[in-house]
């Protein structure tokens, strides 16, 4: 589904001073070579992915600059990762270990930034208190190989565990994981947003055995980053920092104006209530990408990945393979605060 936003409903919603704030960086836009191209392609998740409210509110920076914006949802059936492997978009935004399986199955990627720290919680019934408690237990993931399978794998083998001999899996598919948790069908999942924010003002009575925005080292990591097609990178070096761009500056407003963001997303037809999307920015901490260092995000999940037997490639060969930090550092420099 391929969505073009009008300017004029967007820029009539926020306040002036709103309104100057968010296109503020296209003076230097214009102080810039023209890009390469005039398009680029952003995934889109109907209705269910707040966190992505930084690629989301980018559209209208990018508008102002004179792109053609298109949000591309692909087959709801498979990690948003398998999109841009497709070549169904040019960025993606996903889990570090995502991209990392992309390069390691041979898919031409670049990593380009980091977005934003903690988004997960690791949700149990209350008879559980550590991640240790959950072993020989029920676990429920959509698919065996998702995100949500990666990332618990690693977070159960942290603490010693073993998660092919000590976890029974559970493929929950499109049924609810708090349904199932609720009628005792698994004993935890990996829960993000809204669900997290959503099952707070619920009546299900659970334990948090790890949130990833708290507990270190998750929380001293990047959770979600920014990557993008090699090919894209590489034929279109100025739109490249440009959409890039426009997402760091969408993340500034995340953190700064989180109602503001919130409303914007409601009023584009992103996500559907503005209650959920809020608590949803208020949780996460898009203030980090300037703080935390992308590449030892990546060299952490990478050495993970490497100690699970997830990949064989080196840590060293994917830094310096699959990211380019190039634009990044000089958006750090022209964006300080």
């Amino acid at each position: 589904m391929q969505i073009l936003q009008s300017r004029r409903t967007f820029l009539a919603s926020v306040s002036a001073a709103g309104a100057a704030a968010l296109l503020a960086q296209t003076g230097k836009g214009a102080a810039e070579p023209p890009p390469e191209t005039d398009k680029v392609r952003l995934p889109r998740w109907i209705g269910t992915n707040p966190c992505w409210a930084g690629a989301y509110i980018a559209g209208e920076l990018l508008r102002a600059e004179g792109f053609k914006v298109f949000y591309f949802q692909g087959d709801p059936n498979v990690d948003q990762s398998v999109w841009i492997a497709r070549g169904e978009n040019d960025f993606s935004l996903n889990f570090v270990p995502m991209d990392i399986s992309l390069f390691e199955e041979g898919v031409p990627i670049k990593t380009l930034a980091g977005l934003h720290s903690g988004c997960l919680e690791l949700i149990a019934n209350q008879n559980f208190n550590r991640l240790t408690d959950l072993k020989g237990k029920r676990v429920g993931v959509w698919v065996l190989g998702s995100s949500t399978h990666k990332l618990l794998t690693l977070m159960f083998s942290y603490v010693g565990m073993d998660p092919a001999k000590d976890i029974e899996w559970v493929e929950t598919g499109y049924i609810s994981a708090v349904q199932l948790l609720a009628e005792g069908k698994i004993d935890a999942f990996l829960a993000g947003p809204p669900h997290t924010q959503r099952m707070r003002s619920g009546n299900l009575k659970y334990n948090t055995l790890l949130n990833t925005t708290l507990d270190p080292p998750w929380s001293q990591h990047f959770c979600c980053m920014v990557s993008a097609r090699a090919d894209y990178v590489n034929n279109y070096p100025i739109a490249t920092k440009r959409v890039l761009r426009a997402i760091l500056k969408s993340a500034d407003l995340c953190a700064s104006n989180p109602q503001l963001a919130a409303r914007q997303m409601v009023d584009q037809e992103f996500f559907p209530s503005y209650d959920l999307a809020l608590q949803t920015l208020r949780d996460i901490r898009y203030d980090r990408w300037r703080d935390y260092d992308p590449e030892d995000s990546v060299r952490f999940y990478a050495l993970r990945m490497q100690e699970t037997g997830m990949i064989k490639t080196s840590p060293q060969k994917i830094i310096a393979d699959a990211t380019d930090w190039r634009f990044l550092n000089e958006l750090k420099r022209e964006l300080k605060t």
